[in-house]
């Protein structure tokens, strides 16, 4: 499998599937994740701190892959998120909005295991507008 094919499988395996499994086998022992709220280590901080507070607050969180480029060990994913905010996220009650999100993912991998992630997307405006009251939430990552 390619550092492309890895790449999307671990959107649609963790992300989509909610396959917790899978973490441990795709991500390098040694792995960072340069996210939007901060900076984990290793895949219990990634699942801890990353993973399980945005799926408890969007349980429903479908990613589409909007385009995957690739070269040798680096991969970048344009995606999209639709979701319902039905769990607390950081202080904010469910809301049952309609979300939809998206932003970018550089991802470099290291013997066919991701050792390195940084994502960008608008977390701060997402916690905006659903603080704000509207129907629906959007917020893009620019």
């Amino acid at each position: 499998m390619n550092n492309k094919e890895l790449a999307q499988r671990w959107f649609e395996e963790i992300w989509n599937q909610k396959n917790l499994g899978a973490m441990n086998e795709m991500l390098h022992s040694d792995c960072s994740g340069f996210l939007e709220g901060g900076i984990v280590k290793g895949a219990e901080q990634f699942r801890d701190l990353a993973f399980v507070p945005l799926v408890a607050a969007f349980p429903d969180l479908v990613v589409t892959l909007d385009n995957v480029i690739g070269e040798g060990d680096d991969v970048a994913v344009r995606w999209s998120v639709a979701a319902t905010h039905t769990g607390p996220i950081f202080g904010i009650p469910a809301s049952g909005r309609k979300v939809a999100f998206s932003g970018i993912t550089w991802l470099r991998f290291s013997d066919g295991k991701m050792i390195e992630g940084w994502d960008r997307w608008n977390l701060h405006g997402l916690l905006s507008l659903l603080k704000s009251g509207e129907p629906t939430a959007t917020a893009s990552w620019v």
